[in-house]
């Protein structure tokens, strides 16, 4: 069973499934639950995103999954929603202090030759991520003000005399 953690701020949690779980699920079911889970991710990252007050981890659940199912139909949707979604975890977990993820090419790229390696790797990402963001990870944006602030500090004139 999946381990529930809150979003920090907001009443909304999020799940830290096993990758291997969500792999042998999708066996079983013969690739159906990828459409459930594809979308609880995508909603999952939404709703950090708006807690932290961007939209770069995504907007809109339903399209992505509508990207996979019907949009498979035109054949580039698809790619489209996977190589958005690797760049939405990243966002996620720059957000909660966990690192960059992975890289969303290359994601796509194992996606498509290995797709339960890339499933895998993107799960684990997301984990890091909820993991970080639960445990107090600071937001990106607050780390930067932080880093910006420290440089201004920094940046005195040589000589007293030259301000103007």
């Amino acid at each position: 069973m999946a381990e529930v953690v809150p979003l920090s701020g907001t009443q909304t949690t999020v799940k830290l499934r096993h990758p291997l779980g969500i792999i042998g699920l999708m066996l079983i079911t013969l690739g159906i639950y990828f459409w459930f889970w594809w979308y609880y991710v995508n909603r999952e990252m939404r709703d950090f995103g708006e807690s932290r007050g961007t939209d770069e981890c995504g907007t809109s659940p339903g399209t992505s999954l509508l990207a996979v199912t019907l949009g498979a139909f035109i054949i580039v949707p698809p790619f489209v929603s996977i190589f958005k979604g690797f760049k939405r975890m990243n966002a996620s977990s720059a957000l909660a202090g966990s690192g960059n993820g992975f890289d969303a090419g290359l994601g796509l790229l194992i996606w498509i030759f290995i797709s339960p390696i890339a499933i895998y790797l993107f799960q684990d990402n997301l984990n890091k991520a909820w993991r970080a963001q639960a445990a107090g990870g600071a937001p990106a944006v607050e780390a930067a003000a932080v880093a910006v602030e420290a440089e201004t500090v920094t940046e005195a004139p040589a000589d007293p005399g030259q301000q103007a």
